[in-house]
């Protein structure tokens, strides 16, 4: 959780790529899809040397960066695949690249994952064939966001929430709830920050869920157009309040710790790296449960060295190299054997492995027009939707 590079942060902004968007209206991501692989392969052969790997910052680390951070070098010496490495800064620009058809393995958020599947970039994963798989928590597995119509289109890497993180002194009595940024958000008005992203609209949607249930809303990320609505109207409302938007997660800790902020949404992380002496902070997962995000590996439909992307998977999965990665990023291992190779403390802050407290995060998913809630008589609002709206909400 040392020397995390500012982009880390940046990597979670969902830009507004309205045409890659539109793939996600098909009116299936389990049917119809658009897939256009043939089937996950039943063997693999020999390795081929070399494999493009598409990711965030810091999930493809071999040393350049910090000399005490390296799982590629590890990789290469055991299978003989040179690793070639590419970054991006948000998901969109991510799917645009993945489309080139030049990386044979993405890391994907579930706001690109099923993009990916519907628009036949992303090939089905035969997980008998990574033999790290078995060890990963099952929780993280067979989901929405990697799986379609019962086929693996990934592997689960690290996962966290997305917190209600406030400063002691400035706010009392202690916060349970996400009414602090909203309904209560005035009596810290220009203190309030909030996640800058369309896909902040599921954090209002996952409040409303539990205060205005005769909304209907099951899941937050399946909004009909009165559901998106009354979100849209709650943020609206947050807007006066929000004293900046953030998407730089040094910027909001910089924030907190000049007082500028005193309540909003963070990640575990930015809580731990703020400096207790310039700003007493807590963060929790409120009452109502909390968005959050689990990030998978998925094989390119177009991949060159589909050995090699098998092998960098397995690779990834092992619990020495997940614990290395994940903890370098700040979040969750994929596995308990995981956190056996991580830093004391670390699965304890993170939760690793408390699956009753991941019950409560509803992982980013990307809302599309086939209700992901499992209505039939209404059609959903979908991602391009989102975007809109959330232009009209920052005004």
């Amino acid at each position: 959780m040392r020397n995390i590079p500012t982009t880390h942060a940046a990597r979670r902004t969902i830009g507004g790529a309205l045409a890659a968007l539109s793939l996600i209206t098909l009116s299936a991501c389990g049917g119809d899809s658009g897939d256009s692989s043939t089937g996950a392969v039943e063997e693999l052969g020999e390795n081929e040397g070399e494999v493009s790997i598409l990711a965030w910052p810091g999930y493809v680390e071999d040393g350049s960066t910090d000399p005490e951070v390296d799982w590629v070098s590890s990789f290469e010496e055991e299978t003989g695949c040179q690793v070639t490495a590419k970054v991006y800064g948000t998901s969109d620009e991510a799917f645009n690249l993945a489309k080139s058809g030049e990386y044979d393995v993405v890391a994907a958020s579930g706001d690109l994952t099923l993009r990916m599947i519907a628009a036949g970039e992303a090939a089905e994963v035969n997980t008998d064939l990574i033999p790290n798989y078995e060890g990963i928590y099952d929780f993280l597995k067979d989901r929405e966001w990697n799986t379609v119509d019962d086929k693996n289109y990934g592997i689960p890497h690290g996962y966290g929430a997305n917190l209600l993180m406030y400063n002691t002194d400035d706010v009392t009595p202690a916060p349970t709830s996400w009414k602090a940024v909203f309904e209560d958000a005035p009596k810290h008005k220009g203190q309030v920050t909030a996640y800058d992203s369309p896909i902040y609209i599921a954090d209002a949607a996952v409040y409303l869920m539990a205060h205005q249930p005769d909304l209907g809303i099951e899941n937050p990320y399946s909004l009909d157009e009165k559901q998106l609505a009354a979100a849209v109207d709650l943020l609206k409302t947050q807007r006066a309040s929000v004293g900046e938007y953030w998407s730089d997660y040094t910027k909001t800790q910089a924030s907190f710790e000049t007082g500028d902020t005193v309540v909003g949404t963070t990640w575990q992380v930015i809580a731990n790296l703020i400096d207790p002496k310039k700003a007493p902070v807590e963060a929790i997962l409120p009452s109502e449960g909390a968005t959050g995000w689990n990030d998978t590996w998925m094989i390119s439909s177009e991949a060159k060295s589909p050995n090699c992307a098998y092998a960098w998977l397995n690779h990834i999965a092992d619990p020495e190299v997940n614990a290395q990665a994940t903890e370098y990023f700040g979040e969750a291992p994929n596995s308990d054997k995981a956190c056996e190779f991580a830093s004391e403390g670390h699965c304890e802050t993170f939760h690793a492995g408390d699956e009753e407290y991941a019950e409560q995060i509803w992982f980013w998913n990307t809302p599309i027009e086939k209700c992901l809630d499992g209505r039939t008589d209404v059609k959903c609002t979908d991602y391009q939707d989102w975007t809109k709206a959330w232009a009209e909400i920052k005004g």
